[in-house]
Formats: structure tokens, sequence, C-alpha cells
């Protein structure tokens, strides 16, 4: 418990908008909840979140220590009152997630702090006591595998220090198999094949160029593809990454005149195929570990996919997302 002594400067205020400033970190729902429930007290004595301060009062906090910090990019959890995932397997060792488009994964990306994917990944943990900061040393769970702001998916998140190493090192490998749905413009020749060439990336653009010939800086990229179904000018696409390469499937695919359907960056379609992001989605994973992976074995074989793509419902309804070796959602 803390307690705040309300002086003449915070004379006046509300309850509420005072915590707000006092204790940013302390989200506003969960004040007022507090608040309802008495861990927030004025005088020893339950009020309400529009009750008036005044000087000399004396305010009780009963709320974890946590929360007085200052605010930092590593807490932003905290600002997080109800954690929204789309959780498609958890264990105790990894979170699988499937992120929706338009949702950051890290800070970084220009997203606010407590507005991204791993914020609430660290809020669900923190709430559900599986992760107990003040208890760690150094670890903090992080996410192995990133997906564009734009680009919808699944993100692997791991919970405990032994399984990001092990999935970290599993992804440098190649030991996972991903694979990714989009909407392609036309109908790729031949419908089953494979995009290679050279990739590079221009940082200061934050895009990519695809080339036929290798060139200064570029790199060596490679995505095979099956079309499952056409109609309309456009094409349903299973991608398998056999690089990943930053923009890679996007790039490659409008290199080879197959822009994605919304993707304003590398080849926007017509207006009548307009949509507000890439349709492109991490939508399967399969993790075909062919060496040691501690206390992951089990995951070994394992395959895992989500219920449903918006744009495969929007596009070429009645096309069902093979579920043959997909594992159920549950913690395990």
């Amino acid at each position: 418990m803390r307690e705040i002594q309300i002086g003449a400067n915070d004379a006046g205020q509300r309850l509420d908008r005072f915590l707000a400033k006092a204790v940013p970190l302390l989200p506003a729902s969960l004040a007022q909840k507090y608040i309802r429930i008495k861990r927030i007290k004025r005088n020893g004595k339950r009020a309400d979140r529009d009750t008036r301060l005044q000087a000399g009062d004396t305010l009780q906090l009963y709320i974890n220590d946590e929360f007085f910090e200052s605010p930092r990019e590593d807490n932003a959890f905290l600002t997080v009152a109800s954690p929204k995932l789309n959780i498609v397997y958890e264990d105790d060792h990894i979170l699988l997630v499937d992120k929706r488009p338009g949702l950051a994964v890290h800070p970084h990306d220009g997203a606010e702090y407590g507005r991204t994917l791993i914020d609430h990944i660290q809020a669900y943990l923190y709430q559900t006591r599986q992760w107990r900061p003040r208890e760690e040393n150094a670890f903090t769970p992080a996410l192995c595998n990133r997906i564009d702001r734009n680009t919808g998916g699944i993100v692997i998140a791991a919970k405990t220090a032994e399984a990001l190493r092990v999935m970290n090192q599993k992804i440098r490998d190649r030991e996972l198999d991903k694979r990714y749905l989009a909407i392609v413009e036309g109908t790729p020749k031949p419908r089953t094949g494979s995009l290679k060439g050279y990739l590079f990336k221009d940082a200061k653009q934050n895009r990519v160029f695809v080339t036929d010939a290798p060139q200064p800086g570029s790199k060596t990229c490679q995505t095979n593809y099956r079309t499952l179904a056409s109609a309309n000018g456009l094409s349903l696409v299973e991608c398998e990454l056999i690089t990943g390469r930053t923009h890679q499937i996007r790039a490659q695919f409008a290199h080879a005149g197959h822009p994605l359907l919304g993707d304003g960056k590398y080849g926007k379609l017509s207006k009548r195929f307009d949509r507000s992001y890439q349709a492109l989605y991490s939508y399967k994973l399969t993790f075909t570990f062919t060496t040691d992976a501690g206390a992951l074995n089990y995951l070994s074989g394992k395959s895992f996919q989500v219920d449903k793509v918006d744009f495969v419902e929007a596009y070429f309804p009645g096309t069902a997302l093979s579920q043959e070796s997909a594992d159920k959602t549950g913690k395990g």
C-alpha cells in the first residue's frame, strides 16, 4: 500500500483524473475498478471517481508496485487493462497468436507504447500470473518471429527463456515450415512453381527491390507457390518461404507481374479490388525439427493454423482451409 498526500496544487481535481496523472501506468478502466472495490480510498474511506480532492487529503492505494514506475517501453504492458488476443495454441513454453492486420508487433514499428502485439501478450501473461516480472532477474516474454504491421497471421511468443533460445535457433536453421495465403492479380504461370531472384533492401525508403540478376548488396530470395483458385482476374495462392527476406512475397509477386490485392507499396490494383491491407496471411505453421529441441521436442511434427482468413471468405467463398494436419487450439 502507498499513500499520496494531496497538496494545494492538486486540490480541486477529480479523483480519477488525478490518478491518471499520478499513476500513468494504471489503465483508466482498472483505476475505476479499484475505486469501486475500495482498493483506492480517500482518507481511509470509499470515494467515487468524480470526488473532488482537497488539500490535506490522503489517498491510500492498494495496488501493485509495478504501476508506480515511470512509463517505459519495457513496462508498457501495464497500460493494457483487457488484452485482446486470438490464441491459436498455448502451453507452458510458447504461445501462438493470430495477429490481425493493422496491429504492429513492436513499438518501434510506429505504434504507441501499450498498443502493440507484444504489449498485449505480456499483459495477458502478467494478468494470468504466468509471468511475474519482479521475480525474474532478466527474462521477459518475447516474440520469436515478426510479421509486417499490415500482414496478418501466426506469431510465436516464448514464455520461457529456454523456449526463446530454442525457437530462435530453429528459425535460424529453417526448421519451421511457414505457409502464407495471398490473393494476386491474374493467374501465375505455371500455376505451381517457384519465384527466384535477388532482393535489395532500401532502409531509407522502407521497401525492397527484386531483380533477376545479382546487384551490389542484394541477397537471393525464393518463394514456392501453388495456385489454389482463380476467378474474376484474381488468384488465391499458397506460398512457402524458402528464404525469409523483408517484404519478400509482396515484392516477388509484383516483380513477376502479379501484385498482391491491396498492396499500395509494390503495385496497387484497380479500385474495384481496393482494400485497406494487402491480402497476405501467415495462416499455417509446422514445426519440422530435424535436430534436438530440448524442452520443445514435443512440438516436432505438429502443425497449427488459423480458423479463417477474411480475404479468402470475401473473394473466394467456399474455399476451405485444409485442416488435415493442423492441431486443435488449446492449452497443453
